[in-house]
């Protein structure tokens, strides 16, 4: 594989990993629904606000979400809404194999 390929799908592969953990997902579906700031987002995950900074962290890192610092706090949207159709395929393929599974039980 040449190297400006290999590069490509390491990028891919980058925001595919921020979004590949539970809480992220979370969080990517509440700032899709509106702004929001740090401490709220850390109230909605319920775990401490250093551990939620850090996924935001790697959200903001990959490209995916956008963090403006706005007095003592920082408020984050989406930075790219295309993310919401990923997951809506997420969604499409979770449908399909549950479907297959149901087919597969029936069938017994």
């Amino acid at each position: 594989m040449q190297a400006r390929i290999k590069a490509r799908y390491q990028a891919r592969a980058k925001v595919m990993k921020a979004m590949s953990h539970p809480t992220r997902l979370f969080i990517v579906d509440e700032i899709a629904n509106g702004e929001r700031c740090v401490s709220e987002l850390t109230e909605m995950v319920g775990d401490d606000i250093s551990t939620v900074s850090k996924h935001l962290s790697v959200l903001e890192n990959a490209g995916i979400v956008f963090g403006d610092k706005r007095g003592a706090q920082v408020w984050y949207r989406l930075r790219v809404p295309c993310a919401l159709d990923f997951l809506d395929c997420v969604e499409r393929v979770l449908k399909i194999v549950a479907r297959q599974r149901t087919e597969l039980i029936e069938r017994r």
